[in-house]
């Protein structure tokens, strides 16, 4: 899906962190989405600027910021940021996707 198409989706992202490698990237790409926790691994975390550290747990992505967070999930090595439609759940982003 190119990012124009998913500009008029509304998308959530979620990350798996049994497959995080805390290499920071998604947090360099989309630091208003993506965050680093103490435990070296890379969370989503919501407008109020809290982490989500449930597993499974996700956050809208800001309509702004859909590019930002397409390229953390497409340069992710550890392959564990999924990016998937709201309206039907199909993953948008992320691995296999390509």
């Amino acid at each position: 899906m190119s990012v124009s198409e998913a500009a008029g989706e509304a998308l959530e992202v979620w990350i798996d962190q049994d497959l995080c490698t805390g290499d920071g990237i998604c947090a360099q790409y989309a630091p208003e989405v993506f965050e680093l926790d103490i435990d070296g691994l890379a969370y989503v975390k919501g407008d109020d600027d809290q982490l989500r550290t449930e597993a499974g747990a996700t956050v809208p992505v800001p309509l702004p910021l859909i590019s930002e967070v397409a390229d953390s999930a497409k340069e992710c090595p550890g392959e564990c940021i999924h990016v998937r439609r709201v309206s039907d759940g199909t993953e948008v982003y992320g691995p296999g996707t390509e």
